[in-house]
């Protein structure tokens, strides 16, 4: 199989800009990566799944340097204050000063945790994102967000914290999953049905070798949803306005997360979901056409994805869990709905009675 060149794409925040390489083989290539430490004490923080098949390949590129590892659970349930303050200790053990690094080795649980351990060592370090998952790679790799779980809901607790640089090696998703593989194809569509329906037509035209792990489909497919969630960073970096926008489906799908103690759906199948909710959301409140609805249906079940609640979900108790979301301002829904393809809007005050109805519908179809 020939395997397509590595691409570069560069998330433009002047000083803190940094790239994004996606290719084959970029594990390996030590002096690539290497180039993106500044110091020389090294905290690899990656999971029990994802460190003996790739920690070996990064070990050797830090030859030389003062270097640690810490290993954790795999899974959105240890995505907890307690692990970070064990990298926070293990840190300290390292002796690392503020030019240590710390590597992000695996999805985007280890990406998030990494990040906000990163943003609270000596109130800021660098560190370099190494996403193993397709999820991680297309989405959260890229733009900063960090954070960790509370019971009370997913991602409460954060910072905004960029990368110096991501390294997305495509050799690693031969080693995933099927269903894990699915659900980071969920990002990819949600890049597309929020603001780009060409790309959503081109999903369309090639879900089979997109289910079918072609690599230079997979490679374009990243490509283009980096490349475009890169642009949404540059222009509203903190998430003020447009950023917003790539939460789509995002409210719904956490509460579906959080009510399923994070082990009923992986993240990327509760964001098929939740943005299959609010297309018909939309549907309801007049804003899109069923037909729009019936493609994302459509596309989301041709590669596989999940495309209902999960059986025995209350939406009484989902609707309480969305009231929590981080988009609510002063009590009131604000959720990212849609006017149809590639026209995603974020719209406040939005009504329980509309959402309940809406959940309701769903869990009884």
């Amino acid at each position: 199989m020939n395997l397509p060149d590595i691409q570069t794409i560069t998330v433009a925040l002047g000083e803190r800009s940094y790239p994004v390489e996606i290719g084959a083989g970029l594990l390996a290539d030590h002096a690539r990566w290497r180039a993106a430490l500044r110091g020389r004490h090294v905290l690899v923080m990656s999971n029990t799944t994802v460190a003996p098949l790739y920690l070996d390949h990064v070990a050797k590129g830090l030859e030389g340097l003062s270097w640690s590892s810490l290993l954790l659970e795999d899974g959105e349930a240890h995505k907890t204050f307690a692990n970070v303050g064990l990298a926070l200790d293990a840190l300290a053990k390292l002796g690392a000063t503020r030019d240590a690094s710390i590597i992000a080795l695996g999805g985007g649980v280890i990406g998030d945790m990494a990040g906000f351990t990163a943003a609270c060592w000596m109130r800021g370090i660098d560190f370099i994102q190494m996403p193993t998952t397709l999820l991680a790679m297309v989405d959260s790799s890229v733009g900063g967000k960090t954070g960790v779980n509370l019971p009370a809901g997913k991602n409460l607790v954060g910072a905004f914290h960029q990368p110096r640089a991501v390294f997305a090696d495509i050799d690693t998703l031969i080693t995933l999953p099927d269903r894990e593989y699915r659900a980071g194809l969920a990002e990819v569509v949600k890049g597309a049905a929020i603001g780009d329906e060409p790309f959503f037509h081109w999903l369309e035209h090639n879900a089979d070798l997109l289910a079918a792990r072609d690599s230079n489909t997979l490679l374009e497919a990243i490509a283009r949803k980096v490349r475009y969630k890169a642009g949404v960073v540059a222009r509203d970096e903190t998430e003020q306005g447009e950023r917003a926008l790539l939460n789509l489906g995002h409210t719904f799908g956490h509460a579906l997360e959080t009510a399923g103690h994070y082990t009923t759906l992986l993240h990327g199948e509760g964001v098929a979901v939740g943005m299959l909710l609010a297309a018909q959301l939309s549907e309801r409140l007049g804003m899109s056409d069923p037909a729009d609805t019936t493609r994302l249906h459509s596309l989301l079940h041709a590669i596989g994805l999940p495309t209902a609640i999960p059986p025995g979900m209350d939406p009484q108790q989902l609707l309480a869990l969305m009231r929590l979301d981080k988009k609510n301002t002063a009590g009131s829904l604000r959720l990212i709905l849609w006017r149809g393809m590639g026209r995603a809007e974020i719209v406040a005050g939005v009504s329980e009675a509309d959402v309940l109805a809406t959940l309701r519908a769903a869990t009884a179809s």
